[in-house]
């Protein structure tokens, strides 16, 4: 019996041809079911068209005039498939509508505060048959919103086909040019600008490259796909800094392989998340599309990169075709590189983090001292250094908000947290905050961004400035989320966010209203994970991603099993305290007192970290202060039925006598917080927080203070944010760089509780602390024990501890009830010696406003 290799001849071309045919067939096949169309009437004319978009790609020879010129060859490739460019492109070229959603967003913004004065003129480089620009229509009214706008394209083709296309559109401000985009000049088609350039350059050499000298030129300039299809893109990326007006922007979206080592080191860039691309992917790609003439080499976006500054940058993947095959495609919009470089732009930002000296020209008013040390942030140096190297600024100086201060994303610090927060929404009692601290417009403000509902907390009281410092880059993205909700959106999309947990169209308003206000870290973040999280069918809500989410999660989980989901809801809705506590009695107490859930959860050291935020060295603070109180409880016992001496039971225990018991300390403590706060406070209208962890959101009569309408005309007003700086570090690392005896309150929520007994961190958070409030500024801080260890060391660097607040059983610290203690430490002496120790003893409003039955220590 002959095998199939006896009917297929042994010459090379015959098998190539053979193999190319299957390959045809099989990709044939693939955009026929793939690409079919959802009804019968267009499946003649979508099926052929996709037909001439294969031939036109795979199996046409590229031939043309014999020229050999870029027109020509683009002529070969297009010319057969010029009237089914724009149907056969739809599911390949995505981003163009996220692009073009992107740069009208940021005109809108630039036009209302007051950087646009006149109507824009847009130029589309490459811009085919001219779909980019009736896109641009549902976003922004093209014939309205735009002066004129210039489709520039070298195909003779295409360009025939956009001329048709505005044409049938009827719209009189675009103009169809076909003509090498280097060459382009915005002076020889607009007769304003044409005359501004003959009056600047008048006695003085033409200069190509000079022509937005004079405020001119165009506010938007636009790439689709184009930049890897021109050869000599060096020139072709110089040009559109000839046409770019000082405050106008640049879109791009196109193809990109990229290696890791490629970008790594940059400092300039905004948002790398997903850029690294396989060495396969490169290698494939670049070979695919390099058969089209379209070329993926990194050093198209690179350039780009370099030669402007990056507003926001974005990294995706098209999955092609639904088959797994992901192609890699950037969105990118900049700016000119120096629209961020004024020196005065730069001591104004610098200042604003540092609270330095500067500020006497601003807002703060704080005058310069002879004892003034010169500090600034690490945006200021990253800038300095970027300018100093001809490098455009880091992309926080190139956004529309300085609310986010710079930060390197690569450092080890940060990417630990795997690009997820931990909390999504803050476990502090702002109404607790203000009433102890009683802040005011004259405060300086810094405090541990968490989810940010406590900044928001701040903002409302009008502080002077508000620093919110988190390590974890992706809690600063969420806070900035929220302060971005706030400046674009109504209350209505605010609540649905915020208090529903939930958005249906969360990435066209992320692209369209959200995206001037956020960071380019920011933005990508939300970008990838954001619909994910809002819009999803398969999410339940902001509240049960990160790391938060898992708790709710499971705590959902438990009650559906053991059937006590209608408990749960009737809990939540209870109107009064007694029937409240009759609900929890009758059924959820049992279940959350369980000695075996407190063991297998509660007990575990990974899910207290994972899900509660719970570091180890919290926890045996709590399981010290259990061994100690259980000591004491035993000895007095004894003592008492020997006929003792009691004041032996003050007596400090060994420390063997404290070994921790995980077990029983983590059952106490979690019988110390749910049951106060069921018998004291009611969950439906006044405890969101317990409210929050049983339904998963929040409800319009019990939520967060910022989720008030009220609190929503107050933070959606002009500037209500400018205060506002948000730092992605350490603590001590912000305060470091801060002007000494600036701040004026503190509030480091129970992180201090982190620190383990041994090593130096503490005592350098402290010092750090110290040298930068003012004499009477405070630090405001919880801690799960009654006495932690570290107030010795506040002691000991000049502060007077005062705790405002303890827990005791049957009672609530606050409505959260998840803390032992509350403390607030004042700044009576500095560690310098250069503050008056008796002039720091008197008594301010701040302390008086302290005075009451509460502890103090000394």
């Amino acid at each position: 019996m002959l095998g199939l290799s006896a009917l297929v001849p042994r010459d090379p071309f015959y098998q190539l041809t053979i193999a190319l045919c299957f390959v045809g067939i099989l990709v044939t096949t693939v955009f026929a079911f793939v690409l079919r169309p959802k009804n019968q009437a267009q499946s003649v004319v979508t099926l052929g068209a996709y037909l001439k978009f294969i031939y036109g790609c795979f199996l046409k020879p590229h031939t043309g005039d014999g020229s050999g010129s870029q027109q020509d060859a683009l002529e070969s490739f297009y010319k057969a498939q010029a009237d089914v460019y724009d149907a056969t492109r739809v599911r390949l070229l995505r981003g163009r509508e996220d692009m073009l959603g992107l740069v009208a967003a940021q005109l809108k913004h630039r036009a209302e505060a007051g950087l646009i004065t006149q109507r824009p003129v847009w130029v589309d480089i490459g811009g085919g048959t001219g779909h980019n620009v009736e896109q641009m229509n549902n976003f922004i009214s093209v014939q309205d919103f735009f002066h004129a706008v210039y489709v520039v394209d070298l195909s003779p083709s295409l360009c025939e086909m956009a001329r048709k296309r505005f044409s049938r559109l009827g719209w009189a401000n675009v103009k169809v040019i076909c003509q090498d985009a280097r060459a382009f000049r915005l002076h020889e088609h607009e007769p304003q600008a044409h005359h501004r350039k003959q009056v600047i350059l008048k006695g003085q050499t033409v200069r190509d490259l000079d022509e937005n000298a004079d405020a001119g030129g165009a506010e938007l300039v636009t790439m689709s796909y184009a930049l890897s299809m021109i050869p000599e893109f060096y020139s072709a990326i110089d040009s559109i800094d000839s046409l770019l007006s000082p405050n106008g922007v640049i879109g791009v979206v196109d193809f990109y392989v990229q290696n890791l080592v490629d970008f790594k080191g940059r400092n300039y860039m905004g948002g790398a998340i997903n850029r690294h691309c396989m060495w396969i992917s490169r290698v494939f790609w670049r070979t695919w599309f390099e058969i089209d003439r379209v070329n993926l080499e990194p050093a198209r976006r690179d350039y780009l990169e370099y030669r402007f500054g990056t507003v926001l940058a974005s990294n995706a993947r098209n999955n092609f075709f639904n088959t797994g095959i992901k192609l890699p495609y950037y969105i990118w919009v900049g700016c000119s590189k120096d629209n961020g470089a004024a020196t005065q732009k730069l001591a104004e930002i610098d200042a604003a983090a540092t609270e330095s000296p500067y500020l006497s020209a601003l807002d703060l008013q704080t005058g310069v001292t002879q004892n003034n040390i010169k500090v600034h942030s690490k945006a200021y140096e990253s800038a300095i250094v970027n300018l100093q190297s001809s490098l455009p600024l880091p992309a926080t100086w190139y956004q529309n908000h300085h609310w986010r201060i710079h930060y390197d994303s690569s450092l080890p610090k940060h990417t630990r947290f795997n690009n997820s927060y931990i909390y999504a929404f803050t476990w502090e009692d702002d109404v607790a905050d203000m009433r102890l601290l009683k802040p005011n417009q004259n405060d300086v403000v810094l405090a541990i961004g968490s989810a940010g509902d406590n900044i928001l907390a701040f903002c409302l009281e009008n502080c002077r400035r508000v620093h919110a410092v988190d390590l974890n880059p992706s809690q600063n993205h969420l806070l900035e989320l929220k302060v971005a909700a706030f400046t674009a959106l109504g209350y209505q999309s605010v609540w649905n966010l915020f208090g529903e947990g939930k958005h249906a169209d969360f990435h066209n308003m992320l692209i369209q209203k959200l995206s001037p206000h956020l960071s380019s870290e920011a933005f990508q973040f939300w970008l990838h994970n954001g619909p994910s999280v809002f819009s999803s069918p398969r999410s339940k809500g902001l509240y049960y991603s990160g790391g938060s989410g898992y708790a709710l999660s499971a705590a959902g989980w438990l009650f559906r099993l053991l059937g006590m989901s209608e408990d749960v809801k009737k809990l939540c809705a209870a109107q009064t305290l007694n029937e409240q506590r009759e609900i929890w009695q009758r059924s959820i107490k049992n279940l959350l007192h369980s000695k075996i859930l407190t063991w297998a959860v509660l007990g575990n050291e990974k899910w207290l970290w994972k899900a509660l935020g719970v570091p180890p060295a919290q926890r045996a603070i709590i399981e010290a202060e259990f061994k100690k109180q259980s000591y004491f409880d035993e000895a007095k016992t004894a003592e008492k039925a020997a006929g003792d001496d009691y004041m032996s039971f003050h007596e400090e225990p060994s420390d063997e006598a404290l070994k921790p018991d995980p077990g029983n300390a983590i059952y106490e403590y979690v019988l110390n917080t749910f049951e106060p706060v069921i018998n004291t406070t009611l969950l439906s209208t006044s405890n969101h927080y317990y409210l929050l962890t049983l339904l998963g959101h929040y409800t319009p009569q019990s939520h967060p203070t910022y989720l008030s309408p009220k609190s929503h005309t107050k933070l959606s007003k002009p500037n209500a944010f400018n205060a506002l700086r948000i730092h992605t570090d350490e603590i001590s690392e912000v305060v470091r760089r801060m002007r000494p005896r600036t701040l004026t309150i503190v509030v480091v929520m129970d992180s201090m509780d982190w620190f383990p007994p041994t090593g130096q961190q503490a005592l350098k958070q402290i010092r750090a602390l110290n040298r930068a409030l003012k004499v009477r500024g405070r630090v405001m801080l919880r801690s799960a024990g009654l006495e932690p260890w570290y107030l010795r060391v506040f002691g000991e660097c000049g502060f007077a501890c005062k705790r405002v607040a303890a827990r005791m059983p049957g009672s609530c610290i606050d409505r959260v009830n998840m803390y032992a203690s509350t403390w607030i430490c004042t700044k009576e002496a500095g560690l310098d010696g250069d503050e008056s120790t008796a002039g720091a003893r008197e008594v301010s409003l701040a302390e008086m406003r302290l005075e009451g039955p509460a502890m103090r220590m000394e």
